[in-house]
């Protein structure tokens, strides 16, 4: 809140500096603000009594919107990427599919690891569970397993994650 948004009776008054100015009336505040050319903004409504401060709230809000956009940016947003395999798989395409992987888990994303069991593929649930400890193998130079292969119904799935750069 700023200017005649402040209701409160008393009001405890920090000054441009940062040096304490008193406590005093909501009014008697707001014209010591005005007079100086700034604004009066609430800045601790919890405390006894409320504390605000006297300053320039167009360029207060100008900073704090430039430093929430350099956090933003600095943030690293992690995607999930799918790649899905079948127990029939051949070895280029496992190794195609294995470098994509890693070239996921080096831009720093997630991978999801699917493979789906089709028909009488299902009595055959011990050559998926190669395959993808042979996938875990290939990218475990830059990935790590987060969630172990796990059958569920008829898609056995495994999450690997990137390792942290040190």
């Amino acid at each position: 809140m700023i200017n005649e948004e402040i209701k409160f009776k008393e009001v405890r008054v920090v000054g441009v500096d940062g040096e304490a100015v008193g406590i005093m009336s909501s009014d008697a505040a707001l014209k010591l603000a005005y007079d100086q050319g700034y604004d009066l903004v609430l800045m601790a409504p919890q405390a006894q009594p409320p504390v605000c401060r006297i300053m320039d709230y167009g360029k207060y809000r100008f900073e704090r919107d430039k430093k929430e956009k350099e956090a933003k940016k600095k943030q690293q947003t992690v995607e999930l990427k799918e790649i899905q395999l079948s127990c029939r798989i051949d070895t280029h395409d496992f190794e195609t599919k294995a470098r994509h992987a890693q070239k996921f888990l080096e831009s720093g994303n997630k991978v999801r690891v699917v493979m789906r069991f089709k028909g009488r593929e299902m009595s055959h649930v011990s050559i998926g569970q190669e395959i993808m400890s042979k996938f875990e193998e290939t990218c475990s130079a830059v990935g790590s397993v987060d969630k172990k292969p796990v059958l569920d119904g008829r898609i056995m799935s495994m999450v690997i994650s990137p390792l942290k750069l040190k």
